[in-house]
């Protein structure tokens, strides 16, 4: 038995999370019976036309993350949710969400192959739910998604009941990075992601309330963003606060040295008011936080992990849009 947990390992070396979310174009989420294997889309209850699907989008290298996702009525309805979360284009504050309710899974192929090729698929439905989070616990991928994410989706499922968010929905998920982070999850449509995450730090990201200083341990990224911008990004909402939710944002790099060692980084921002204004900042190679580690609880070899550091901010521009709230 593998006694190495890599979420402990990475708490205790102090690893810093920014910059680990993933950026894809689109999550395609489909609702699957568990249990599922270490290579999800290989687990009993998928079908094989789903499969080929999966690994033809693969082999495309298209910007697809393909996930299961299962709660606790999965096994007792009938239907099968399908959810696809697709980027928009220019400043955005988060992915356009449709929701197909399927008579099984063996439709959810033909459904997104339609999508894919812009079509508009049958068994879309309108929901009052504007948020989905999902909690990874896929055990047999890695054991401290199951160690730590199981327990937590537990909590996090009874913590949105007493708060009675009826507009959040919680998932089980299969594997989207950053195990060692455990428990991890995603919030989508703005596809932000957290990891370490506790009672406390779960209330206050469902609410949006409380001393935003935790987010420094918690926050992974948005997943809007390239992983190097993600650490731009966390220092504006720690600058900003909890408002910053609400802006629309688009990212870039303008430069970088040779070895990468230097960047200049420079997010804009859209405000609710129409209001634009960009930071840039250099972003260096943090010496410190840089660290060799096992990224997996069954990696066999170590892994450098390079992190960044800002060594300079300012806030470059700020005007009045003229059509407040355009993409």
């Amino acid at each position: 038995m593998n006694h190495f947990f890599c979420s402990d390992y990475s708490r205790q070396l102090g690893e810093d999370i920014i910059g680990s979310a993933t950026n894809y174009q689109t999550y395609i989420l489909v609702e699957c019976l568990q249990p599922w294997m270490s290579e999800a889309f290989q687990s009993k209850w998928v079908p094989d036309n789903l499969r080929v699907l999966v690994e033809e989008v693969q082999r495309r290298k298209l910007s697809i993350r393909f996930l299961l996702i299962a709660n606790d009525q999965s096994h007792k309805v009938e239907q099968t949710t399908l959810l696809i979360y697709q980027e928009q284009e220019g400043l955005s504050n988060g992915y356009h969400k449709q929701e197909f309710k399927l008579p099984n899974i063996q439709q959810a192929a033909g459904v997104v192959r339609k999508w894919l090729s812009g079509g508009k698929p049958d068994y879309q439905i309108e929901t009052s739910i504007t948020r989905d989070i999902l909690v990874c616990t896929h055990g047999s991928h890695d054991q401290c998604c199951a160690r730590y994410g199981n327990p937590f989706y537990f909590y996090a499922r009874n913590t949105i009941s007493d708060l009675q968010l009826d507009d959040v929905r919680i998932w089980k998920s299969s594997h989207f990075g950053g195990h060692r982070f455990a428990p991890t999850a995603i919030d989508l449509p703005e596809a932000r992601y957290y990891g370490v995450l506790d009672q406390d730090s779960f209330r206050s990201i469902l609410t949006r309330t409380g001393d935003i200083e935790f987010l420094h341990k918690v926050y992974r990224g948005w997943g809007l963003l390239a992983s190097t911008l993600q650490i731009l990004e966390r220092e504006i909402i720690l600058l900003q606060g909890w408002d910053s939710f609400k802006y629309k944002v688009a990212g870039k790099i303008l430069g970088q040295s040779m070895d990468n060692n230097t960047m200049l980084a420079d997010i804009t921002y859209e405000n609710p008011a129409g209001s634009l204004y960009s930071y840039q900042a250099s972003l260096v190679k943090d010496a410190v936080k840089t660290q060799v580690l096992k990224s997996s609880c069954h990696a066999t070899q170590e892994s450098l992990v390079v992190k960044y550091a800002i060594a300079n901010l300012w806030l470059v521009d700020r005007k009045v849009a003229s059509t407040a709230g355009q993409n």
